[in-house]
């Protein structure tokens, strides 16, 4: 995936409707993420402090999604305390964004190489449409971030999580611990300054139909 060349806008701090960073809930997130990390002045970081925190502090889930509007909304996804890659996006664009952060939403659809045979019953194959990540404008220069997997389920899929250190691209790799095939980028849909309802949903809900009305859960599947 090539570098981010898309300019810094107004739009890239502001506040909306799904990145509702004065919210008490998201406030809340962001002190406690930040509590005794280092220089408050060091924004790589706390933006780094920060992908930890939503990457290891919010649950990744896959089933049980709801796709009403307010379901999507920071504040709300920080409340349930889980989500997949299109929350846990949201979370970290609108965290860095109340830091003063300039951040954006990416999406792309990615083959899967090992997800489960429920999982690719779920999404219809092994290609999910609009995975989510965000990209942060740090030192002069935009860098991709992926605070999704959280170590646990990393660790029980035996996939290396993710680090990010605020300087380069924080994608998925490309090989899980055994050297098989994980995740595998194949078309990137854009960026956006704030979370394009209609249009993830409507397409996630158009290429997977039955992932709105899953129930269960991926860290259940995964030991079962």
């Amino acid at each position: 995936m090539t570098e981010s060349t898309v300019q810094v806008t107004d739009e890239d701090l502001r506040e909306t409707e799904f990145l509702d960073f004065t919210s008490p809930v998201v406030q809340a997130f962001i002190e406690k993420a930040l509590r005794g990390k280092g220089d408050p002045t060091d924004e790589i970081e706390r933006a780094v402090a920060l992908y930890y925190a939503v990457r290891d502090g919010l649950h990744y889930e896959v089933y049980g999604a709801d796709a009403a509007r307010g379901a999507f909304r920071a504040s709300a996804i920080i409340q349930r305390g889980m989500g997949f890659c299109v929350h846990k996006s949201i979370v970290y664009a609108a965290a860095v964004r109340a830091l003063g952060i300039p951040s954006r939403i990416v999406y792309g659809d990615v083959r899967n190489h090992l997800s489960s045979p429920r999982l690719r019953e779920l999404v219809g194959g092994d290609v999910f449409c609009f995975h989510s990540l965000a990209s942060v404008f740090l030192d002069g220069k935009w860098v991709k971030a992926t605070p999704v997997f959280n170590k646990l389920l990393c660790r029980v899929y035996r996939i290396a999580p993710l680090d990010f250190d605020g300087r380069t691209d924080s994608l998925y790799h490309p090989y899980d611990e055994e050297g098989r095939r994980h995740m595998e980028f194949l078309r990137m849909r854009g960026e956006f300054a704030d979370f394009p309802y209609e249009t993830v949903v409507e397409g996630i809900s158009q290429a997977h139909p039955l992932l709105f009305k899953a129930e269960g859960s991926l860290a259940t599947e995964a030991v079962r």
